[in-house]
């Protein structure tokens, strides 16, 4: 009789240390996720379509490849649908990843859901767009400002301090869009008092909206020097009316970012030169910062992926080369 009530006790010692295992198996880590689980970090972009963003990914995938952590990266159609990117953050959001990484099309609308993140103790990441708040724990960009204002620079140089210049940015709502245009349009006021900008419009990153703007703004300016394109939609567009309107030559165009059409427009020297961040660099820089909060590391606020100035003369340079993708 002993025996049996013994083996009755070990029976229900065994049930509850099954139970009180699967308790803790099921405590939530920081984040939501499970405990033991593969880290799971949502890259959400502000696009998808241009080639920038796939090197980008490229790099988001190397990092969690070398940190054995899951992601997915995903963007919007277009960089004018911020709709639809606060949609794939809010459903991002609803699946408790262990971080974030996002690069928001605009700087404010995003705030809300950025809130709920920290409130639910998920690391935000930004990445090539900040957001208006100090929510993220560290955001791995380009220094837009003075990336910018080195184009100037360099367009002061090569239409001879003097002449009518114009703009074109991706959007007005991004901090890429704010920094780039603010980081020209400043430096140009500052320091080149003979120059004048005569437009500063708007095209979303679309080609084909883009190329609409630049004809228009060329064809009523027929002195204009210059053109500066502040992202690889924008600057496409540029290039296109320039050829659609046989301008090529006639006009000193100045890029963002890299891409085929834009890299034999410079070879071909139809465009003086075009500024390129480190697109692989900041995918890789924002899983990374995303992986170190994950386990409680520290992580800068500011992670600069750098920029480096591209012409016919040196885009063949080792250093450059890699960063010019197709």
């Amino acid at each position: 009789m002993k025996s049996k009530h013994l083996l009755v006790a070990l029976s229900l010692l065994v049930v509850i240390a099954m139970l009180v295992g699967c308790a803790q198996q099921a405590t939530p880590a920081p984040g939501g996720q499970q405990q033991g689980a593969k880290p799971y970090i949502p890259v959400i972009s502000k696009g998808f379509q241009h080639q920038f963003w796939q090197a980008v990914k490229q790099g988001a995938e190397q990092a969690a490849k070398d940190y054995n952590v899951d992601i997915t990266f995903e963007g919007p159609e277009t960089e004018a649908q911020v709709d639809k990117q606060i949609e794939m953050l809010q459903a991002a959001l609803a699946k408790n990843p262990a971080a974030i990484c996002f690069a928001a099309l605009d700087s404010k609308a995003a705030i809300p859901l950025l809130e709920q993140a920290k409130a639910k103790n998920i690391p935000v990441v930004g990445f090539d767009s900040g957001v208006d708040s100090d929510i993220p724990i560290a955001t791995a960009a380009t220094d837009n400002v003075a990336a910018a204002a080195y184009a100037a620079d360099k367009m002061a140089e090569l239409i001879g301090g003097s002449g009518k210049v114009a703009v074109l940015v991706h959007d007005q709502t991004s901090r890429t869009g704010i920094d780039r245009r603010d980081g020209f349009v400043n430096r140009i006021k500052e320091k080149y008092p003979n120059i004048e900008i005569v437009s500063v419009e708007y095209g979303g990153g679309d080609h084909l909206k883009s190329t609409e703007i630049a004809k228009a703004v060329i064809q009523a300016n027929p002195d204009l020097k210059g053109y500066f394109g502040a992202n690889e939609g924008s600057i496409i567009g540029v290039l296109n009316a320039v050829k659609e309107l046989g301008m090529e030559g006639k006009l000193v165009v100045i890029g963002y970012d890299a891409g085929k059409q834009q890299k034999e427009a410079v070879r071909s020297g139809v465009e003086a030169g075009a500024i390129t961040q480190n697109p692989i660099g900041i995918g890789y820089k924002c899983v990374e910062a995303a992986v170190k909060a994950i386990r409680g590391e520290s992580v800068p606020k500011v992670i600069d992926t750098g920029f480096y100035w591209y012409d016919k003369t040196n885009m063949d340079d080792p250093k450059i080369a890699p960063l010019l993708y197709d």
